[in-house]
């Protein structure tokens, strides 16, 4: 795990938008992109969109709409933080 992914994880024990992350994060947005993407694709992300309450699980849905998305760390990806 990156110092990067590191600090998204930490602060996705709770529910956060994408604009809010890059604030609390301080990075630009197409390297959360990225981040994000891989994460993601680790399993170490939820990503929800609560306009229809639903989890988004296929990776080019989320690319077309990614800032528009809740994340949430999952329970694979807090381990990975917490042994980090």
């Amino acid at each position: 795990m990156s110092d990067l992914e590191f600090e998204i994880i930490d602060n996705l024990y709770f529910v956060q938008r994408f604009e809010a992350l890059i604030k609390e994060v301080g990075i630009d947005e197409k390297i959360m992109q990225k981040t994000l993407l891989d994460l993601f694709q680790k399993g170490w992300v939820k990503v929800m969109d609560m306009q229809t309450d639903e989890e988004i699980l296929d990776a080019d849905v989320w690319t077309k709409n990614y800032s528009n998305y809740f994340y949430l760390a999952t329970k694979k990806g807090l381990f990975a933080h917490n042994t980090k």
